[in-house]
């Protein structure tokens, strides 16, 4: 397994996909290993890119440090950016869109960025993350408590109902979620006051001038697509595009000529 290794000495791990063409890195949201992301990693790499496509710290195959911090994430994006030579291409999904956002506010060598729902709450649609979220879930991991926090997660962090979020430890995905469950606070952080029902903060992304395509589900939850709207209307760089029929968990097969478009024309269709 090729990897690179971050600047506080963290191991990351990762894929690529295609040996030419521009590259693109692909960066996973809460839980999600690169695994999640290589049905869209093949499809981006038969339409000629690059692709780049790695395991967040703490997850999957790369390694962790017990001093957490966002800028480390933001380190072992940019770690891997000096490896493949940038600047890059970059999509960020959920959780990942807003790391990847992030990432180019501080500076990351990234000529064009594209992100779908980031999981932002900035109106009444949806209740907001409790202001003690992360404590909490950083308590229910230190005990060991990884279905717990789990549970807390799906119904703080995603506003799932109590059934709903009961009725996912019966399926497949269970047990590699409370694999990851560690870096839950991670995201928890990441996420920070984007979750509060409140506007978005001001000018906390104004530094990010490139091209960023903002992208949410026709039918996915309304304070994700209010969300997108929100972060769309920071500049004329941002462009917003709704998917027909698509939600959080989007096809691939549908979300592949999206960014094939926006990343080769500046548009997306």
């Amino acid at each position: 397994m090729p990897e690179v290794v971050s600047s506080d000495g963290t191991v990351i791990a990762y894929e690529r996909h295609g040996d030419s063409g521009p590259t693109l890195i692909l960066v996973g949201g809460t839980l999600m290993t690169r695994f999640r992301h290589a049905p869209l990693a093949a499809l981006l790499a038969g339409e000629g890119f690059s692709v780049v496509n790695y395991d967040r710290r703490g997850r999957g195959e790369s390694g962790d440090h017990p001093d957490y911090d966002v800028q480390r994430e933001i380190d072992d994006l940019d770690a891997l950016i000096e490896h493949v030579g940038g600047p890059v291409l970059l999509f960020g999904m959920s959780s990942g869109a807003v790391l990847a956002l992030e990432a180019v506010a501080r500076g990351s060598e990234v000529r064009a960025l594209a992100l779908y729902e980031p999981p932002f709450v900035v109106d009444g649609t949806r209740a907001p993350m409790p202001a003690d979220y992360v404590d909490r879930i950083t308590g229910l991991v230190a005990r060991g408590e990884r279905s717990e926090a789990l549970t807390y997660f799906l119904t703080a962090g995603l506003g799932l109902n109590d059934e709903a979020a009961a009725a996912m430890r019966n399926t497949p995905a269970w047990a590699a979620w409370e694999a990851a469950s560690p870096t839950l606070p991670y995201d928890g952080r990441l996420m920070s006051d984007t979750m509060s029902g409140r506007p978005l903060p001001a000018g906390r992304w104004r530094s990010v001038g490139i091209p960023v395509l903002v992208g949410h589900g026709g039918a996915g939850e309304t304070y994700m697509a209010n969300g997108a709207k929100e972060l769309a209307s920071l500049g004329d760089n941002y462009t917003l595009h709704v998917l027909p029929g698509q939600d959080h968990s989007v096809d691939p097969h549908v979300l592949a000529p999206v960014l094939t478009s926006f990343f080769t024309t500046g548009r997306p269709d």
